[in-house]
């Protein structure tokens, strides 16, 4: 049966060989850093099921050292780099539009493997989509192969410059979505309860519903992450004020607060893989590019959000 522990190793198996072709490249200085970094992300993917707490722990305390070292990097530019991106622009010129294809695949594939494979007896009913979303970029990976005419082993290659181009923000998002369930847990969600329960006036609706979808906001910026914000507000506002108090409407709370969160999203560095990640892979020459452009219309969203929120929470 295909779990979601198949999906791990599969993530494994791919980070291992990120990490292996970094050591194996002596035009880069960093290759051993890049190597020991690599190597111990795809050790928590293969063997995370099976190694003790603290071990795992340790690992994770060890990437963000690594990380935090300033030593990971990617090879100098040189004749290799220049042949790459010269092939791009001939495959670009040969293919057009259709080198879209194998991306267009992934949604396509992954939304009909969503209502499909949950009732093959061989998969995880429970994780359905996303083994679905993984078999989707696997099937992409083969049709860019064929399409492209090129070589498993020389995509790999590629996809390791880039994971070395974008560095530690490339694990930040499975990092913070820990650090979410932490904060569940350690019971920051009563804390915002009482700090709006001093705060905001308990009698007044529309101020409750702005408390909740600016708050999401400003987690989201915190943490990076909209799901790791969201257990916080929820627990902390949305249920015990919006919806026991107000009777608001859990799914359209939970629908429109995922959409304020997500307004938090394009505004911080914190979410690396949406602003940080894109900045690096275009190579623009302000890093904080990206948020610049996306800020003015995240605040206007937010503002509907909550507007939306309000005009329909409590109505439904």
């Amino acid at each position: 049966m295909i779990k979601l522990e198949s999906l791990y190793i599969v993530a494994g198996l791919m980070f291992a060989s990120f990490a292996l072709f970094n050591l194996l490249d002596r035009a880069n200085p960093r290759r051993v850093v890049n190597f020991v970094f690599w190597g111990v992300y795809a050790v928590t993917f293969l063997f995370g099921g099976v190694l003790p707490h603290f071990v795992m722990g340790c690992l994770a305390i060890a990437l963000a050292l690594i990380a935090g070292s300033g030593k990971l990097g990617r090879s100098p530019a040189g004749n290799d780099n220049a042949t790459a991106e010269s092939r791009r622009e001939q495959g670009a010129q040969r293919f057009g539009s259709r080198l879209f294809i194998p991306a267009l695949l992934i949604p396509v594939v992954t939304l009909v493997g969503t209502l499909t494979l949950k009732y093959a007896p061989f998969v995880e009913a429970k994780n359905v989509t996303l083994i679905s979303l993984v078999i989707a970029t696997l099937v992409a990976f083969g049709a860019a192969l064929v399409m492209l005419r090129d070589s498993p082993v020389q995509a790999l290659k590629g996809a390791r410059h880039t994971m070395d181009a974008v560095g530690w923000a490339a694990i930040l998002p499975q990092m913070l979505a820990a650090l979410g369930a932490l904060f569940a847990a350690a019971g920051v969600g009563h804390v915002v309860s009482e700090l709006v329960t001093n705060w905001i006036p308990q009698n007044s609706a529309f101020a409750v519903v702005a408390a909740y979808t600016f708050g999401m906001a400003l987690f989201t910026m915190i943490m990076g992450n909209a799901f790791a914000a969201f257990p916080v507000m929820t627990a902390g506002i949305g249920l015990p004020l919006i919806v026991h108090q107000f009777h608001g409407n859990p799914a359209i709370l939970g629908a429109i607060g995922m959409l304020s969160g997500f307004c938090g999203t394009l505004m911080t560095p914190m979410a690396a893989n949406f602003n940080i990640v894109p900045a690096a892979l275009l190579e623009l020459s302000d890093k904080n590019g990206v948020i610049k452009a996306q800020w003015p219309t995240a605040v206007l969203l937010l503002v509907v959000n909550t507007l939306l929120m309000y005009a329909f929470v409590f109505r439904f």
